[in-house]
């Protein structure tokens, strides 16, 4: 959103500050563009569909609609992720109550500017991605023009139509429900520094040999075998209750409150990806301390610890920083050593008493350094049979 109250394309803002000049409309940041001649009438027809509202704002005229400043303004737009569009008449009545919103809540004091312009970046990003994903994926399946001689555009309008309200509401009702899980654990922290840098076990999982795979397969046939890896590792940390942070096409980042919900989520991880022949041998690093955590992102020696173990990990396997061996111990997840296991085994038989049971077991490895970490000793994580 970029000021320009003479139309001069680089301008000087309410407050004297000269912004940038405006990005082309291929930016990565966003595409929203003002009515050109050339523009496809239909095009304009689906993107007030959606918007719900015409064009009626310059960036200008929007600002100070809403009674905001333009730099403040632009902060905002370009947070959302969207490229300046000069003074283009391309905004609604939408953009004129988003940005009231939000210098609104920083007139009330309930954010910082700061946190108002992270609040419009975080969620830029996130739902840019799912803007993306659904009309690249669901959408382009959906609108296969079912006769010939029709455009997918006007196959589009009329599924856009039926399914916006639906999408709408999924949207809001997944999002009301990842804010009332994280808002539970915030609750649950012990104080407030726990809130930023917590103590979490932070894994990766990374497809082996991936590089390669990419010159052998075709394109289509790459991006199924990612989806499938993507999916099924999403619903196997979530279904253990674990937090899925990212993915990154061939390795996801996860992070659980304890010790022993991450192992669990690592060695399924393995045993699933194992019993598919479809996909490449699978190796997991993990580690546990303090992370801190930034727009729904972990960060952190403790992040990069678990990356490092990941890449020295044998395929298969799973391996886990000390600190995390410790809290399994702690917790009694996993035996000290296996002698340890041995002796308080027979000492309960001999009582008559059942044995201690454990969930996993713990082999050290051999000590080694890391680039930037110094020297680390793995341990490797193996899931102990019944009866062991």
């Amino acid at each position: 959103m970029t000021v320009d109250d003479t139309g001069s394309g680089e301008g000087e803002g309410v407050d004297g500050r000269v912004d940038p000049p405006p990005l082309s409309a291929s930016s990565e940041r966003g595409d929203l563009l003002a009515p050109e001649p050339g523009d496809d009438p239909l095009a304009l027809r689906l993107e007030q569909l959606i918007l719900g509202a015409e064009r009626r704002y310059t960036p200008f005229q929007a600002a100070r609609s809403a009674g905001v400043s333009m730099e403040l303004a632009s902060r905002f737009w370009r947070a959302m992720g969207f490229a300046d569009i000069g003074q283009a008449k391309a905004l609604t009545e939408a953009d004129v109550l988003a940005l009231r919103r939000l210098a609104g809540l920083v007139e009330a004091g309930l954010l910082s500017e700061a946190m108002a312009v992270q609040v419009a970046r975080s969620t830029g990003q996130t739902t840019a991605r799912l803007a993306e994903w659904q009309i690249d994926s669901f959408l382009e399946g959906l609108t296969e023009p079912p006769e010939p001689g029709m455009t997918r555009t006007e196959v589009t309008y009329p599924i856009v139509e039926l399914l916006l309200p639906e999408l709408e509401e999924f949207l809001v009702y997944v999002w009301r429900r990842q804010l009332a899980a994280s808002a539970g654990r915030v609750v649950q922290a012990a104080d407030d520094e726990e809130m930023v840098d917590r103590r979490l076990a932070v894994g990766f999982a990374d497809l082996v040999g991936f590089t390669r795979l990419t010159r052998r397969m075709e394109e289509e046939e790459l991006g199924e075998l990612v989806e499938a890896f993507e999916t099924t590792a999403a619903d196997l940390v979530a279904a253990r209750g674990g937090r899925l942070i990212k993915t990154l096409g061939d390795e996801v980042l996860y992070a659980a409150d304890d010790a022993g919900t991450a192992a669990d989520i690592a060695l399924l991880l393995v045993e699933t990806m194992s019993n598919d022949e479809t996909m490449p041998e699978l190796r997991v690093g993990m580690a546990f301390g303090t992370v801190t955590t930034r727009m729904g992102d972990v960060f952190g020696t403790t992040v990069n610890l678990a990356s490092r173990l990941t890449s020295i990990a044998p395929r298969d396997a799973v391996l886990v920083d000390s600190a995390f061996a410790e809290e399994l111990i702690r917790t009694g997840d996993a035996p000290a050593s296996e002698a340890q296991a041995a002796e308080e085994a027979a000492a309960a038989e001999k009582e008559g008493e059942e044995p201690p049971v454990y969930r996993f077991a713990l082999q050290p490895m051999w000590q080694r350094p890391v680039r930037g970490l110094g020297v680390v000793e793995p341990w490797l994580l193996t899931r102990r049979a019944v009866g062991e």
